[in-house]
């Protein structure tokens, strides 16, 4: 399995002025703006670390998953959430060939947690003998910051904010999760058992 995003998050959705805020930084000096650059690799960081530790995508982006068979006959979990649509099925031959597998031939089933792709049918179309089943679809809250739930996007703040504090003895993302955070984000972890196929 391998998951790629296609998308990434421009940089004018990071909530720069809201952690400049959170951090208590002085305003109305004149090397202002000077570590903008170091607060949008934080926030980048610590929204990486709580999206791997939900399964939750935060700002909306696209992304490309590539199996090497279904994981159901009829339906499958899709591997984050929330989707907001799925884009395109294909499957793809040893050859690289790619075939478009039809809209109507399956759905998207929303959840918060483990959305599906269903086949509209009895089964989903068959993969090629050695080949892949690639599927495109956009996940996210939303483009915006605002439309992150708030205790998402509290703990992205205090997370960047933690790796901002100890920036000079450890690279972000290395340590345990702050209380804080993991009291914040705990609501929104999926739990996964394991071998499970849906």
């Amino acid at each position: 399995m391998i998951l790629t995003e296609l998308t990434t998050v421009p940089a004018a959705a990071l909530p720069v002025v809201e952690f400049k805020a959170h951090l208590r930084m002085g305003t109305g000096f004149s090397d202002e703006g000077s570590e903008d650059g170091l607060l949008e690799t934080l926030l980048r960081a610590a929204m990486a670390a709580v999206e791997a530790w939900t399964g939750k995508v935060l700002l909306a982006r696209e992304f490309r998953w590539v199996l090497a068979h279904w994981r159901g006959a009829d339906a499958m979990a899709l591997p984050v959430a929330p989707v907001s649509a799925i884009t395109a099925v294909k499957t793809v031959d040893l050859l690289d060939w790619e075939s478009l597998v039809a809209p109507t031939k399956y759905r998207l089933e929303p959840d918060t947690h483990r959305p599906h792709i269903r086949a509209t049918g009895t089964t989903f179309p068959a993969v090629p003998k050695g080949g892949t089943i690639v599927i495109e679809f956009g996940a996210g809250f939303g483009a915006a910051w605002s439309d992150i739930p708030p205790d998402l996007a509290q703990a992205v703040l205090l997370l960047a904010g933690h790796y901002y504090d100890y920036r000079h003895e450890a690279r972000p993302g290395e340590g345990v999760i702050p209380y804080g955070v993991s009291a914040l984000i705990e609501r929104w972890r999926s739990i996964r058992i394991t071998g499970a196929r849906r």
